[in-house]
């Protein structure tokens, strides 16, 4: 079990990172989740309402909008700070494209990440990881690596904080669904504000 965590959440995000596979990280992630799915048809000991469980959104939605409201705020202080020429430029300067992923995002980036990072991370390596705090730990660094491939450092940075907090989420409300609404809601925030550059596939340091 050892052995798979590493190939899995080790090994081919590096690999991903230094080496251009066509088509991108989608189709893989595509793929891990459906190999994710038929585990857990097959998983007795997993409860498959965590894959949904809507009862769970409301009551954390104030928490949810408390957290988020402050990074906006942050994000747009910073980006208008720092790098105005890119304040929310996506929307200004692309806005079919913005449509295109306010809509399709947290259906094929999200709910998939979600899947694999969340809820099948901390289900099937739970024997390895000490507690509830190691485990979210685990989940952000492997989240974050995983984002080596944009070759940046405000990616990896912004995933790992961003891994800790759907890990914390998750463990709390045992809902994908709730984690996955927060965590659209911080994606969308980044491609709006102008920050969504360093997660395009192929930048690079350098940038």
């Amino acid at each position: 079990m050892v052995a798979e965590f590493i190939l899995v959440f080790v090994v081919l995000p590096v690999a991903f990172a230094f080496v251009k596979i066509p088509g991108g990280p989608i189709p893989i992630l595509l793929v891990l989740c459906i190999a994710v799915a038929f585990y857990f048809r097959r998983a007795r000991d997993f409860d498959r309402s965590d894959l949904w469980r809507p009862s769970a959104l409301r009551p954390a939605l104030p928490s949810i909008l408390r957290l988020w409201a402050l990074a906006a705020v942050l994000a747009v202080a910073a980006v208008w700070l720092f790098d105005r020429d890119h304040l929310f430029d996506l929307p200004r300067r692309n806005p079919g494209l913005w449509v295109l992923i306010v809509i399709a995002y947290p259906i094929v980036s999200v709910y998939p990440q979600e899947l694999l990072f969340r809820a099948f991370l901390l289900h099937r390596y739970r024997t390895l990881l000490r507690n509830d705090r190691i485990a979210a730990a685990t989940s952000a660094v492997s989240f974050g690596l995983a984002h080596l491939l944009f070759g940046n450092p405000v990616a990896v940075g912004l995933t790992l904080v961003g891994g800790w907090l759907f890990a914390r989420r998750y463990q709390q409300t045992r809902s994908l669904l709730t984690v996955c609404v927060e965590h659209a809601a911080y994606g969308l925030l980044i491609f709006t504000v102008g920050v969504g550059r360093f997660f395009y596939h192929g930048t690079n340091f350098a940038n």
